[in-house]
């Protein structure tokens, strides 16, 4: 269905909502690996009310997807059907204070400002997120992590809005929290979320920070169109090592390869398609398995359809 078929079926309805509708919109230009297709509708809600109220007049057989800044993020060529929503910054980018060890942050707050936040407010905890490429919506859902601490250990309280427009505040509890990974009802849109941190000493949150940074810029293809890790961790061994010993380092497909610096981290050459993206992860996947008998699980999301001829076929060992 074509965006503007989609805003025909709105129809009046469309007139009370305050946010942005833009239709066959191009998710290429909002996502770091910059390939994809279209998204048949793109919705920027101007806030938590005006999302609950979309969603209560979407009709409900219209797929929704949700993405953040689009770091981790692998939209296929040809496009996605139904509606994508982007949190915008102006209605769920603040980030705050509350005083007694507690800050709120909105989905669509950088991950890298939480932290700054944080050290404002004298708070430690929070320095792993200075290096996360992502936004606080993508970190509860994936429970983002780095140096040894998560989202988990944490995240108090989340707020959201489910698909027919509800509006829910799930306990730490009610994320069922594991590796990479959320149990919350996959319907559920996060929209903000109150953490807990532990007073510390500004200087020593800062020294923290900057050892994160350095070592980011050090050993990750930062300037890159890149999404991040690629693979999971199979725990307690490393993907970059497992990936590293196969021989894949700077392995290409297309304009497509795992990073000379970092070779968990797949990078847009500069004419990569996601067809040439996605074969190179499962291509890898394929020859790590082969190698080592372990079988690497993506980290980063693979979203959206394929062009017709151009499918690309998971790895199954």
């Amino acid at each position: 269905m074509s965006g503007q078929a989609l805003l025909q079926r709105l129809g009046a309805a469309a007139g009370a909502i305050r946010g942005r509708m833009t239709p066959d919109a191009a998710m290429s230009k909002i996502t770091w690996f910059q390939v994809g297709g279209p998204a048949d509708l793109l919705f920027q809600p101007a806030d938590e009310d005006d999302l609950a109220e979309f969603l209560k007049v979407l009709p409900a057989d219209v797929p929704v997807l949700v993405v953040g800044i689009g770091s981790n993020l692998l939209v296929r060529d040809g496009g996605i059907e139904g509606v994508v929503i982007r949190l915008s910054g102006r209605g769920f980018g603040q980030a705050e204070d509350l005083g007694d060890g507690r800050l709120r942050a909105g989905a669509a707050v950088p991950d890298k400002r939480v932290a700054a936040v944080a050290l404002e407010a004298g708070l430690g905890g929070f320095e792993f997120y200075h290096g996360i490429p992502g936004a606080i919506g993508g970190a509860l859902r994936m429970n983002a992590g780095a140096n040894g601490t998560e989202t988990t250990d944490r995240v108090i309280e989340v707020h959201a809005v489910d698909r027919a427009g509800e509006k829910h505040i799930l306990s730490h509890a009610d994320m069922g929290y594991s590796y990479r990974h959320s149990e919350a009802a996959s319907d559920l849109i996060f929209t903000s979320a109150v953490f807990r941190g532990v007073p510390a000493n500004k200087t020593d949150i800062q020294r923290a920070m900057d050892e994160v940074q350095h070592h980011r810029e050090t050993v990750q293809p930062i300037r890159e169109k890149t999404g991040g890790s690629t693979f999971k961790n199979p725990l307690p061994q490393s993907s970059w090592k497992l990936i590293d010993d196969a021989g894949l380092r700077g392995f290409r497909v297309g304009g497509a390869q795992m990073s000379e610096m970092h070779c968990n981290f797949m990078i847009n050459t500069g004419g990569a398609t996601a067809f040439d993206l996605e074969t190179l992860g499962e291509t890898v996947r394929q020859k790590v398995y082969d190698h080592s008998g372990v079988i690497l699980e993506w980290e980063i999301k693979r979203l959206g359809r394929f062009e017709v001829g151009r499918e690309v076929t998971g790895f199954a060992p």
